[in-house]
């Protein structure tokens, strides 16, 4: 795990290192940068590397590709990409909410279905994903070129919960985002934002007695090491987003806009095939590294006992964003019955 510090120093290590690569400007710049959020051989990592294989098969361009840590945290590759420091970059809406509020969608709980298939198919077709957010994005110097999901959420916590009562007095990590502090408050927790840096630190001094992330995250950061009880809520699944520095993309020519964009959608369907069964194969690994892991799947009738509380981050989503926020959630909601029929 990155200490601040560390991560400090490699910030500033690796800003002036991109920093000298050349004063050419960014725009014809032939190698380009990408960072992300997660670890090698994480989902984001492997969604990079996807956009990378197509971009330098298909083209002259090279892809530089940065992973947590090497370059700071999220609000650092953030900060780097709308400054122009980096072409690309890849965030989660849970940290790209304070900067688009309407993102925070993906965090009102039992909201989004869990069922992969129908997760797949509302990514694919979802006109609010497909024609709304790009919008939204473009407005914060963004070029959106790829939302996808990357496995349902799963909570970890010091002991099983199967009701909002068991969360009762507990301090559960979020990121830095509003409206997941509302589920968790909705939840009967204790919301409490905190880097990725620190979370494991946090849990191993009890600090904070739980967190959230897919399951393949639980596994890569070994989360079940210091918080061993897995609880399958069913409220969502995670979602992250690539994008470009917009200034950049709209700089470059139409050739050069479509290699990026198909090289999105090339990486998004392998991404698809990637994390189809790989919660599964995590969960194994977890299991078989350790006999302290529990797993709980709450049943329909403990499901509806959070899910009774949902309307009210709803409500709380529509206070942050306003009729903007409030006609993204009718879009969100018609495109869901679309591939639902609910």
């Amino acid at each position: 795990m990155f200490k601040n510090k560390t991560l400090k120093q490699m910030v500033g290590v690796s800003i002036f290192t991109l920093a000298a690569f050349g004063a050419t400007s960014i725009a014809n710049a032939a190698n380009w940068r990408y960072a992300h959020e997660e670890y090698d051989g994480d989902v984001q990592d492997v969604y990079a590397y996807k956009f990378k294989e197509f971009i330098e098969e298909n083209s002259d361009h090279t892809l530089q590709i940065f992973r947590f840590g090497e370059l700071g945290e999220s609000d650092d590759i953030m900060e780097q990409t709308q400054a122009g420091i980096l072409q690309f970059v890849n965030q989660s809406p849970g940290f790209t909410g304070s900067l688009i509020p309407e993102a925070q969608i993906f965090f009102i709980p039992y909201l989004m279905p869990t069922e992969m298939d129908t997760v797949i198919e509302f990514f694919r077709e979802s006109k609010a994903i497909n024609e709304d957010f790009p919008k939204l994005y473009a407005e914060q110097g963004l070029e959106l070129l790829q939302m996808y999901p990357e496995g349902e959420m799963v909570v970890t916590v010091d002991e099983p919960v199967t009701s909002p009562a068991d969360f009762d007095g507990k301090k559960i990590r979020t990121m830095t985002n509003p409206l997941l502090a509302a589920t968790y408050e909705a939840f009967g927790a204790t919301p409490t934002p905190l880097p990725w840096g620190e979370v494991y630190g946090a849990l191993q001094t009890n600090m904070i007695q739980g967190q959230e992330n897919p399951i393949f995250w639980i596994e890569s950061g070994g989360l079940y090491e210091v918080s061993p009880n897995l609880v399958f809520t069913k409220h969502g699944w995670f979602t992250t987003a690539s994008m470009a520095n917009k200034k950049f993309y709209d700089g470059l020519s139409e050739e050069d806009q479509k290699l990026i964009q198909d090289a999105a959608d090339f990486a998004f369907e392998e991404i698809i095939g990637h994390i189809d069964g790989l919660a599964e194969e995590s969960l194994a690994k977890i299991e078989e590294a350790s006999d302290n892991v529990t797993v709980t799947r709450l049943n329909d009738e403990q499901v509806e006992a959070f899910k009774e509380r949902a309307p009210q981050v709803e409500e709380k989503f529509i206070e942050m964003t306003g009729e903007s926020g409030r006609e993204l959630l009718n879009q969100f909601k018609a495109d869901l019955e679309a591939v639902t029929g609910e």
